[in-house]
């Protein structure tokens, strides 16, 4: 009677096929034609239904998941999704487990349904020292194909209770969550991602578990419902998809047992500063004057200026502790740092702390979290959340944040991995608080280039560079670690040239500017008596970084930019100008962020200047489809503009 009830089912849905996918785990005949997706038509795959239902089982009082999907292939692309990997943890006295495990996969083959089912020996398991990975292998998966399926996830770790992703690397046309807690826990409950819910209910249902001898518990219902939902896409100008990936998250927070007693499961600010303080790998190495006795020289302790003392204190511990290139944040000691002459972040940085505060300098251990690590989470302590050290120097009105691992880096900057928003001083006497590490200055990059015609009928001249803050690192790290090869780069970035000469003017790899010269010849050649130039020897994109039809999540370029290019063209009494294009600007919406190109001649010199920036280290995503204009603009511009110049 159930396979008769199934077939009819089936038949059903076939009948009542409409023009859109059936927003269920029901299989319509429209689900397996319709075969691409209007709204991302490069998507390999489609989750058309999505659910879940969290719950405490009334017998075992163990947390019960339900998990259903339906998922249309669309390219071959997204035939991987033909198999799926379950984790279940595995603990010293408990473990989790899955059971009722159901896949069905629907093919239209000559007009005709094809059912197949997964048997259980396409279910294999795989056992770690944490985890069993369970992997399900669904049968007959092709292009076209819908594959459903169910299973049941129970488990007694309940700490993080069941987190759940709406959003995930392909669209989603509904996603589905209900969770029932009882009154026994209170969890701190967290919405992560820019992504809006459709439905957010919540309610109580009474009695809903029983724990013996009469007591009771009343637990809440929620209900949450995103539709419609893009797929997350990865591409330039962000930090890790853990800061944007929509989803619920939880945090067992109190647990209130039947008798009375009321155990308290997070902790507060409070509670973590008393922790941290006692760590032996944090608090116990900070502020620690013997600890650093003897170390700096007397050259440096005498220092009147307490700026100039800072700055030597820091190039000092740059020039003598190297940096291994490992974070440190469970293994830190700077006695092991100071016999080794070598370690980690931690270490290097709390040393700095040590020998600032041993000067008198009052300085502070921040922790943060790192750009690939996510974003630290404010909504209630989680010492976890951090992974990285770096120190804030007060000086008069004045605040430093400072990290002595890389050689290239400005007094004052902090590594580009490090800018996370938001760390977390760490005052030993009165306790932690969140300070914004955004840079406020700009990075810039300037290019000046002055051109005019030879007596050998060949347009050279001079370029010169000069960059500024974040934008200046990796070209300070490449030519100070390898000249030769930078040299060899530069070649790509100067278009239609011939390099010459070459020459840095920096003094040293701690210079807060990159400063180069170069003599260049360039190569275009005069047809007749005309010469068609396209001014733009350096383009500063060489792409428009931004490509998605729509992207859900902050573009974070770390720091705010500026960028100048100006060529000035010496026309003499050999050349003139034919043709020359017209000004042109663009502006951001709320001024936040301009684009200027203009050319012009003046007496005997062709001028052309371009003014680009960008005011916002981090734009909302509000912004983007701005921002792929405002850099579809710049790329033409480099790539399509032509002078015509003529020999007198």
């Amino acid at each position: 009677m159930k396979r008769l009830c199934f077939w009819i089912l089936i038949l059903l849905s076939f009948v009542s096929f409409s023009q859109d996918y059936d927003i269920s785990m029901n299989v319509t005949k429209t689900d397996l034609t319709n075969n691409s997706f209007e709204k991302d038509p490069n998507a390999e795959a489609i989750l058309i239904y999505d659910y879940g239902n969290a719950f405490f089982n009334k017998k075992t009082w163990r947390l019960n998941i339900d998990y259903k999907q339906k998922i249309k292939i669309l390219s071959k692309e997204g035939l991987d999704r033909g198999q799926i990997e379950i984790p279940l943890y595995i603990g010293k006295n408990s473990r989790e487990n899955i059971k009722n495990i159901v896949v069905r996969i629907y093919n239209l083959e000559n007009d005709q349904l094809i059912v197949s089912k997964m048997d259980d020996s396409a279910i294999y398991r795989e056992k770690n020292e944490n985890f069993e990975i369970v992997k399900l292998v669904f049968p007959n998966v092709k292009v076209g194909s819908v594959i459903t399926y169910s299973y049941t996830k129970t488990t007694s770790f309940i700490n993080k209770y069941a987190p759940w992703y709406f959003q995930l690397d392909i669209p989603s046309l509904y996603s589905e969550y209900n969770a029932s807690i009882p009154g026994n826990y209170d969890y701190h409950i967290k919405l992560v991602g820019t992504l809006p819910l459709k439905e957010n209910k919540s309610s109580i249902e009474y009695n809903c578990l029983e724990a013996g001898r009469g007591a009771n518990a009343n637990c809440a219902i929620y209900k949450y419902v995103m539709t419609d939902i893009p797929a997350y896409k990865e591409e330039k100008y962000t930090t890790t998809e853990k800061n944007y990936l929509s989803r619920i998250e939880y945090e067992l927070s109190v647990v209130k047992q039947f008798n009375g007693e009321v155990k308290k499961i997070s902790k507060t600010w409070q509670d973590v500063d008393s922790e941290l303080k006692a760590d032996s790998d944090f608090g116990r190495q900070i502020n620690k004057k013997k600890l650093v006795k003897d170390i700096l020289p007397s050259s440096i302790i005498n220092i009147v200026d307490d700026t100039e003392k800072a700055k030597a204190i820091y190039q000092f511990v740059l020039d003598n502790y190297k940096w291994n290139k490992k974070s440190g944040r469970y293994d830190a000691s700077i006695k092991r740092l100071l016999e080794e002459k070598g370690g980690n972040a931690f270490e290097i940085n709390l040393l700095l702390q040590n020998l600032l505060y041993s000067q008198g300098l009052e300085s502070y251990p921040m922790l943060l979290s790192t750009r690939d690590n996510g974003l630290a989470t404010k909504v209630y302590p989680v010492i976890t959340d951090f992974n990285y050290a770096v120190i804030k120097l007060v000086l008069e009105d004045q605040t430093y944040y400072l990290d002595a691992t890389m050689p290239y880096l400005n007094f004052g900057e902090l590594p580009f991995r490090c800018l996370n928003q938001y760390a977390r001083v760490y005052d030993i006497e009165y306790g932690s608080y969140w300070e914004d590490i955004i840079p406020k200055d700009y990075s810039s990059t300037q290019i000046g280039i002055k051109y005019k015609l030879g007596e050998d009928n060949l347009i050279s001249g001079k370029l010169s560079r000069n960059i500024i803050g974040y934008n200046s690192h990796s070209y300070k790290k490449l030519y100070y670690e390898n000249a030769n090869l930078y040299r060899e780069n530069l070649k790509s970035q100067i278009s239609n040239s011939t390099i010459k000469s070459h020459k840095v003017l920096s003094k040293s790899i701690s210079d807060k500017r990159f400063s180069e010269e170069i003599e260049l010849t360039h190569e275009e050649e005069f047809i007749g008596d005309k010469i068609y130039f396209n001014p733009f020897l350096y383009k500063f994109y060489s792409e428009n970084p931004f490509k998605l039809e729509k992207r859900t999540y902050p573009i974070d370029f770390g720091f705010k930019q500026a960028f100048l290019y100006s060529l000035e063209i010496d026309l003499g009494e050999k050349l003139s100008v034919v043709e020359l294009p017209k000004d042109s600007n663009l502006v951001l919406p709320n001024k936040a962020g301009l684009v200027t190109f203009s050319f012009k001649v003046n007496g005997d010199k062709l001028s052309v200047y371009t003014r680009i920036k960008l005011d916002k280290a981090i734009y909302e995503s509000e912004y983007y489809d701005a921002l792929k204009s405002f850099m579809s603009k710049i790329i033409e511009t480099q790539n399509n503009t032509v002078i015509v110049l003529e020999k007198k």
